[in-house]
């Protein structure tokens, strides 16, 4: 048990808890930026519903962003919590990539 009453999980795997922080790169609003988006905010409805925040960012809107995060093609999602830090590019359509990209597994 951990120092909140609850049974720890000595197995090795992350809490079923933990929040994702996640920031996706488009380029404004081509059909693959609007397709990236949309397939990944249903994945994250579907696996990590209210534990999530997803920061849309467009390169051309906010290139200082886009530069300070050395994204160099697009879409690009930075998973930046729960660490490490992941990069994944494409238009996530490819659900099992994106779970494994995002270090998430099924129960």
């Amino acid at each position: 048990m951990n120092s909140n009453g609850d049974k720890a999980h000595g197995n090795g795997h992350k809490s079923i808890k933990q929040r994702y922080h996640l920031r996706l790169f488009v380029t404004g609003q081509t059909p693959r930026s609007v397709k990236s988006v949309e397939n990944l905010k249903r994945l994250c409805e579907k696996y990590l519903k209210g534990r999530y925040e997803l920061e849309v960012i467009d390169i051309y809107q906010q290139p200082a962003l886009a530069s300070e995060n050395q994204i160099i093609a697009a879409p690009t999602l930075i998973k930046r919590l729960p660490l490490p830090l992941r990069r994944l590019v494409g238009d996530f359509s490819n659900q099992d990539r994106v779970m494994l990209g995002l270090d998430l597994r099924l129960a």
